[in-house]
């Protein structure tokens, strides 16, 4: 017998094998056809869509049911202005100084740069927090277990929703990130998980070659 209260469990359909196969292997389709994309269009993209999306990213199982994310969305081009000068500024800083030879060579195939002028064109932007202290109602300060891993699995929840949505995305990590907070006005125990840029890819939008480079099932995973 539990000692907490409980409710039964709704939202599972069951299903026959074969059934359950064939929708599996539409999802993966579906997610194997997202890209990572660096040329947005400035086509607006609804309020609401994104507010679905976050709201899938909020259902997401986290530490102790703590769900210590935040998501700020930045619409004022003077505050997505100031993002950008600070985010180029590390990323120059980056890859002129900090990163070491092998982490350049890495991302050369990509054709990654410090120029991110997608963060002013692209609709929608997204800091994504972690946060020290919270609990599942407004107002707890209690403290958070699992922060980074339950952030990443809503953050990848987000990255599903937006792409169900024809939208593209693209996940920024400038480091250090400390400068997120002081824009999007976050408290000190808010730390700057990574940035998400989502939108409509540009007409002209391409794909460096190497991103499609997936590895297979044998490489990712084993039985036991």
């Amino acid at each position: 017998m539990r000692d907490h209260p409980c409710v039964p469990l709704s939202g599972y359909v069951a299903m026959d094998d074969a059934t359950s196969l064939a929708r599996v292997s539409a999802f993966r389709a579906l997610m194997a056809a997202r890209r990572t994309v660096r040329d947005f269009s400035d086509r607006p993209v609804p309020r609401a869509v994104v507010e679905q999306a976050l709201l899938t990213a909020g259902s997401a199982p986290s530490g102790a049911n703590h769900q210590p994310w935040f998501f700020s969305v930045i619409d004022s081009p003077e505050a997505r202005a100031r993002i950008r000068a600070a985010a180029e500024a590390e990323e120059r800083e980056f890859y002129n100084d900090k990163a070491p030879q092998e982490w350049l060579d890495a991302l050369a195939p990509l054709g990654t740069d410090p120029d991110k002028g997608f963060l002013e064109v692209a609709p929608v932007l997204i800091a994504i927090f972690g946060q020290k202290r919270g609990g599942p109602r407004p107002g707890d300060d209690r403290k958070n277990y699992y922060v980074t891993e339950s952030v990443g699995i809503a953050t990848g929840l987000l990255i599903a929703a937006l792409h169900e949505a024809g939208l593209a995305t693209l996940t920024h990590t400038p480091a250090p990130m400390s400068f997120l907070a002081g824009i999007c006005g976050r408290p000190a125990g808010d730390k700057p998980f990574l940035l998400l840029v989502a939108g409509h890819p540009a007409a002209d939008a391409t794909v460096p070659v190497a991103a499609l480079d997936k590895k297979p099932l044998e490489a990712i995973a084993a039985w036991i």
